[in-house]
């Protein structure tokens, strides 16, 4: 059996940015599994399921989760240990 394939963070960040509100492919997620910090944009994301996964690109443990419901959304940001978001000067 082959192992499912994957595509990088740029590929579901529209869906991420309407929930969060941000461009997400510049946040840094430092990985609460291996605590490797890692662009958004490097995440390895699986599709086809209910929802969306986002794994680490080095251990890939689960960093996040969004699933669309017919009235709301999950959002399970717990595999992330930290977010870094990138603000403009003021």
């Amino acid at each position: 059996m082959t192992p499912p394939t994957h595509v990088d963070g740029n590929a579901v960040a529209g869906a991420f940015t309407d929930v969060l509100g941000f461009d997400v492919t510049t946040a840094t997620l430092t990985c609460a599994g291996c605590h490797r910090p890692a662009v958004f944009a490097e995440a390895h994301v699986y599709r086809g399921g209910p929802g969306i996964v986002v794994r680490c690109p080095d251990c890939q443990e689960v960093l996040l989760r969004l699933v669309w419901r017919p009235n709301d959304v999950c959002l399970d940001l717990r595999g992330a240990q930290c977010w870094r978001i990138p603000v403009p000067a003021r």
